[in-house]
């Protein structure tokens, strides 16, 4: 290679040749200067990396002293006592429910309390080799707790599961006719075959008779909505209450009825009084139970009720 130099000093053009020794030698110097140059640029950076705020993390990071090593347990701690205060407020709101659905259970508060940390115990030192006791590190304890909120959060909506089904299993009971609906010890003539007392002849009864002095009060056996209210040739004055789930009970031969069609009634409401209208020989409730206009035994429901009622008074002692 052949260089040619002009400058205004020169008397006449100067040439240089270089060969391949010469221009190895130049890029050989040129590496060495950006070497050096890297290495005077780190050193700067690693020496005052106080005055330059790009530089600072990635000296803290490379490098880590005690006061970075305080700060990052700080932070971290800060981060867990957060992580451990919103527990503490799911664990709250977790025996709140938990108190829900222990009293729609019916469970005994003694027998499960809440408001008490369950009991337990163990040995020390196990006897397997590989699980020795030691010192929780950092990492473990955040997974730890990161499983234990986890876990938290299922459990409350396992209960919230629990208490919906609860709740709709409670009120499907209370609109089960269950409740006597007059104040009666017998029943005058039961469900099933029987001679019908007009005719003499066999009939089929679908319901029970209740006998009562005229005016006594007749309840609603389950809370529901009123159908029908009315005078029939053979019922006499009428009621029909649905309790929802295709369920009817029919209340016959009241002297006179306290509720009209579209009432919502609760159980054990006064809903009418005995008498003896329409196709009957004297005071009684005629009460009928059917599912999909079919008659069922009243009593099965009646009998229902009552060791329902035995269960809760034991449940309460």
């Amino acid at each position: 290679m052949q260089v040619i130099l002009l400058h205004p000093r020169f008397n006449r053009a100067k040439s240089i040749t270089l060969g391949a020794r010469h221009i190895s030698l130049m890029i050989a110097a040129f590496l060495l200067a950006v070497l050096l140059a890297t290495g005077l640029l780190y050193f700067l950076t690693a020496r005052y990396a106080v005055g330059l705020p790009f530089a600072g993390k990635a000296a803290s990071s490379s490098a880590a002293g005690p006061q970075d090593k305080d700060k990052y347990l700080k932070e971290n701690l800060a981060a867990m006592a957060i992580k451990l205060g919103e527990m503490q407020a799911q664990l709250m709101r977790l025996d709140a429910l938990g108190e829900r659905v222990q009293g729609l259970a019916g469970v005994k508060p003694e027998e499960f309390n809440f408001k008490e940390a369950p009991g337990r115990g163990g040995a020390e030192f196990s006897s397997l080799d590989d699980r020795r006791s030691h010192d929780m590190s950092m990492s473990e304890f955040q997974q730890a707790l990161d499983a234990m909120s986890r876990d938290v959060g299922y459990r409350a909506d396992y209960l919230n599961v629990v208490e919906t089904v609860l709740m709709s299993d409670r009120i499907k009971s209370k609109l089960l006719p269950t409740n006597q609906p007059v104040n009666v010890n017998y029943n005058s003539s039961s469900f099933g075959w029987r001679l019908d007392p007009f005719t003499g002849r066999s009939a089929f009864h679908e319901g029970l008779d209740f006998p009562a002095s005229v005016g006594t009060p007749i309840v609603a056996a389950a809370a529901g909505v009123v159908i029908a209210a009315e005078y029939h040739p053979q019922y006499g004055n009428m009621l029909d209450i649905d309790h929802g789930n295709d369920i009817i009970t029919r209340y016959a031969h009241a002297s006179r009825l306290l509720v009209k069609v579209g009432d919502i009634v609760q159980r054990g409401q006064h809903i009418a009084d005995i008498g003896t209208t329409g196709r009957s020989t004297g005071p009684h409730l005629h009460f009928e139970v059917r599912i999909k206009g079919v008659a069922q035994d009243p009593r099965k429901f009646l009998n229902a009720g009552t060791d329902l009622a035995k269960a809760a008074i034991l449940a309460g002692k």
